[in-house]
């Protein structure tokens, strides 16, 4: 492997100003996916990049790796000759690169800095002293600035910019080709296969990732047809009416190999605030209770007036009671109700019938 151009690392002035601003730096033992053995060098996190020296004096760095393509941080814990080092694995999306702190602390301290400068986050997963959290939270802001001020070679496409017609499929991430990539190879278990802007800004794109002796990216073009829907950019183009055709067609040509990509983003279990002490007026976060809150006391029944009166003694007037002996079926889905009398009128009914019958045999 050629060795990286070398550029020097003076004072302020200096070729060193061309370099990032350095945030973090101490000696390490580093070994790259093409290497077979470590070095001890002399490593510095400046700006988005690891920069690499012989010596803490040297003013020529002779190697710098882009964190731009960081996957993922992993605590090696396999043995080592010497028993206070702590090796961590730094996972790119074109391999990995193993590298060996002097102690615990000092990698804490490694992964703390190289989380805050790629997510632009202060870790939380980390167990770090408050005034390392403050470097840290210092480093974030610094970096955020830093990239917000720096001009870029050419403005990308806005990845919005994308007319997109019809439902959008939950797949769809508007990330670039790289943010594509790193995203499947950070979280293989939520999919393999993603909706994002083309980049032109006038199409889109599907990036695929599957496993052959490491990670096999593939990036297929979707363009908008005049007469509507979309089309997929292959060989023998694959017409689509909506974009969920268009995944629906790439798992089904792929039997099932290919899934969309679903990445759940966790929820809160618990309710958080932040308040701050009368006295020093430190900031403090707290824990709301998580008992549930204390039912109202219930309200005294209403007086109402009785259900029934003394005054009114007056029989109930007649009613028909529907009942429905037939059940629906699905030949008769209608159930036919039938009028059948009160009990107070069948015994009205037999009251009249024997009046009738007892003044028919006094006219006899």
């Amino acid at each position: 492997m050629a060795a990286a151009p070398v550029r020097q690392r003076s004072g302020p002035g200096g070729p060193r100003a061309q370099l990032p601003p350095c945030y973090y730096e101490g000696y390490l033992e580093k070994r790259g996916p093409k290497e077979k053995a470590s070095r001890r060098l002399w490593t510095c996190l400046c700006g988005n990049f690891l920069y690499f020296f012989n010596n803490a004096k040297d003013t020529h760095y002779v190697e710098k790796l882009d964190l731009s393509g960081f996957v993922s941080l992993k605590d090696d814990c396999s043995r080592d000759r010497n028993l206070e080092a702590a090796r961590l694995i730094l996972r790119m999306k074109d391999g990995e690169t193993k590298l060996t702190a002097p102690n615990l602390e000092s990698r804490e301290l490694w992964k703390g800095f190289l989380y805050s400068v790629t997510d632009l986050n202060v870790p939380s997963c980390l167990t770090l002293l408050p005034g390392q959290l403050q470097m840290l939270k210092e480093v974030v802001d610094k970096e955020r600035s830093r990239r917000r001020t720096r001009t870029p070679t050419r403005a990308p496409p806005s990845p919005l910019s994308v007319p997109l017609v019809g439902e959008i499929p939950p797949c769809f991430r508007p990330v670039s080709r790289t943010e594509a990539e790193v995203l499947l190879e950070r979280h293989p278990d939520c999919g393999n296969m993603l909706l994002r802007p083309g980049r032109d800004g006038c199409s889109l794109a599907v990036t695929t990732r599957q496993d052959l002796n490491g990670s096999v990216f593939r990036h297929y073009r979707v363009t908008q047809r005049d007469q509507g829907g979309y089309v997929i950019d292959v060989e023998n183009p694959i017409p689509c009416a909506t974009l969920h055709e268009v995944i629906d067609a790439l798992v089904e040509k792929t039997a099932g190999t290919l899934q969309p990509f679903l990445l759940e983003e966790p929820y809160e279990e618990n309710i958080t605030y932040v308040s701050a002490n009368d006295e020093n007026g430190e900031r403090i976060l707290h824990t709301a209770p998580s008992s549930p809150l204390p039912k109202p006391p219930a309200l005294p029944p209403k007086q109402g007036l009785p259900l029934s009166s003394p005054l009114s003694r007056s029989p109930a007037p007649d009613r028909r009671i529907l009942t429905s002996p037939v059940p629906a079926s699905p030949t008769n889905p209608m159930r036919r109700l039938i009028l059948s009398p009160s009990p107070l009128t069948q015994t009205l009914n037999e009251e009249l019938k024997i009046k009738l019958e007892k003044r028919r045999a006094s006219q006899e």
